[in-house]
């Protein structure tokens, strides 16, 4: 009796190990499916879109198309502000942000498409998403200084352009940020291995070491996506100029305050050249 049951308990281990496995092997073959969420929509809806949004398309030097841009109303504008939206998002809809931004200061606006979202063409991944953020910070050229701001998911983004080009950027915003985004994975899933499963860890962190500039970084208490002991973490261990706005009863990516109060705040930290910690 003794043995028959030591026999079931074997083959019970057994199939639970192979089931493990195979919820192992199922997350990791889609796991992009998981990570990216892209919006997609024919060019005349995306154009329809920008359109009512008072945006335009933003091409490459080769008529690419990379993104949406909007300029300053008054010209000559004091700079450019590059950002990178999180996930489920598009360019398009990122015009919320260049209105409240363009209401504080007369900074021209432009927000990468990622490959694969909109009428974009391509597949998201971090590869491709790094090379798209590489050659939109190239085509943006070089009349004034470059402020970048990242979103949730685009934080690693944001932070991965600022640690490439460190004397082009004059200052970063982190929205909803992380240390590592396998970190966070982790914590959604933390049954599995997620860290050691992961293709596209965008490591924030690593990413800003090689960046000296103004960093202000934007946490949530009640952040349930990317709870705000991964932002802090990333502001902790950042060596470089920085300030910290936490908002303990906000959820994820939301305000505490006013757009125009947060945004003004913002804009004056990266155009002080007063070392600031906090």
């Amino acid at each position: 009796m003794r043995g028959k049951l030591f026999r079931l308990a074997r083959l019970a281990l057994v199939a639970l190990l192979i089931f493990y496995a195979g919820a192992c092997l199922l997350v990791f073959t889609f796991q992009r499916s998981l990570l990216f969420l892209p919006v997609v929509r024919s060019p005349a809806e995306v154009d329809q879109m920008a359109r009512d949004a008072g945006m335009e398309r933003w091409t490459n030097a080769a008529g690419g198309f990379i993104g949406m841009k909007r300029l300053a109303t008054n010209q000559p504008a004091v700079g450019r502000v590059l950002m990178f939206y999180g996930n489920a998002s598009s360019a398009v809809r990122c015009s919320v942000y260049a209105d409240v931004i363009q209401q504080v200061a007369p900074l021209d606006f432009y927000v990468l498409e990622y490959p694969g979202y909109e009428d974009r063409s391509g597949a998201p991944s971090r590869a491709s998403l790094l090379a798209a953020a590489t050659n939109a910070v190239q085509s943006l050229g070089t009349n004034g200084p470059v402020y970048l701001v990242g979103e949730s998911l685009g934080t690693g983004v944001a932070a991965f352009v600022a640690g490439e080009f460190p004397g082009k950027i004059a200052g970063v915003v982190l929205l909803s940020p992380y240390q590592r985004l396998a970190d966070v994975a982790q914590y959604q899933y933390p049954w599995l291995p997620a860290r050691w499963l992961m293709l596209d860890d965008f490591q924030s962190g690593n990413y800003l070491k090689n960046y000296r500039g103004r960093v202000a970084v934007m946490i949530d208490g009640a952040d349930q996506v990317v709870p705000a002991k991964f932002g802090r973490r990333l502001f902790e261990n950042y060596a470089g100029p920085k300030k910290l706005w936490e908002y303990p009863n906000c959820h994820h990516v939301e305000l505490g305050e006013s757009p125009e109060t947060f945004w003004r705040a913002v804009i004056a930290f990266w155009r002080t050249n007063t070392p600031v910690q906090e």
